[in-house]
């Protein structure tokens, strides 16, 4: 059972997973409540692009790819604020525009190496110890600022015309909300890929609200319940020689498929619940 242990790329990996599993689930909860499910897996398909230029200009990868994702969230955000275009207009043109551009790159100079291929599908054997201090910086960071700003960030997301009566600068909220996700998907990027990233970030907070009512107690349970998929999704992995990204999004899927089936044996039929702001 421990002899997963005994290397170090799996212990750095479950140390990534674990930290990424835990971000994912903390940003989880407003991407669910906002109904911008969308939008986590639109940015992490934009990074690719940027992750895809960096390459092939021997840039630093990661720099390259957040350099790109905040760009893009910047894009999506000013693009959204005209009254004419929705928010899932502007994420649909501007991620897969940037997608596009990377695919197409990759088809030009033929350059499909197990860097890219990491980016896409994930893979726990390239963690480093340089890749843990940025996954962690991250996580620190983003977790003082949704702390910090936890009541704005909490009123936008039920209600963003009333939040901006009461004089709380939802621009400035949006924008800093899209360029923490653009973070943390480009430090997720080497342990889940681009293609899972979504999954694990919006299957863990939808587990929470099946499981609460309050926002803080589905704040710290989409933390929580992503944190563990993450660690044991990468521990299966190790047993059963698949894709890191794709163990811990399975193993998630599972986790709400078994709440699921309990809550509504339950209940008969989650209905007309009530959901309170926890403040």
């Amino acid at each position: 059972m421990l002899e997963p242990f005994q290397f170090d790329f799996f212990v750095r990996g479950i140390i990534a997973t674990t930290l990424v599993g835990a971000l994912c689930g903390l940003l989880g909860v407003y991407i669910v409540l906002r109904r911008m499910a969308y939008i986590g897996h639109g940015l992490a398909h934009a990074t690719f692009g940027g992750a895809v230029i960096s390459y092939l200009m021997s840039f630093n990868f990661l720099l390259g790819a957040s350099l790109w994702g905040f760009l893009s969230a910047l894009l999506i955000t000013l693009t959204a604020r005209r009254a004419t275009i929705h928010s899932d207009a502007a994420i649909g043109i501007i991620t897969t525009a940037s997608f596009a551009l990377g695919v197409a790159l990759i088809s030009r100079f033929r350059s499909f190496t197990r860097s890219i291929e990491a980016a896409l599908f994930g893979n726990i054997l390239g963690v480093t110890t340089g890749d843990l201090l940025v996954i962690g910086s991250v996580a620190i960071v983003a977790f003082v600022i949704i702390l910090a700003g936890y009541k704005f960030f909490l009123f936008t997301a039920f209600d963003q015309d009333v939040a901006r009566f009461y004089g709380v600068p939802t621009g400035w909220v949006d924008t800093m909300f899209s360029l923490i996700l653009a973070a943390v998907i480009v430090a997720s990027m080497q342990v889940m890929g681009v293609t899972l990233i979504a999954a694990a970030i919006v299957i863990p907070p939808v587990i929470a609200r099946l499981l609460t009512d309050n926002f803080r107690m589905m704040m710290i349970l989409s933390i929580t319940i992503s944190a563990l998929c993450g660690c044991f999704g990468i521990y299966i992995s190790f047993f059963i020689d698949v894709s890191s990204g794709a163990s811990v999004v399975l193993l998630s899927a599972l986790v709400f498929v078994v709440v699921l089936g309990v809550t509504s044996l339950r209940s008969g039929r989650v209905t007309g619940r009530s959901f309170t702001g926890g403040v």
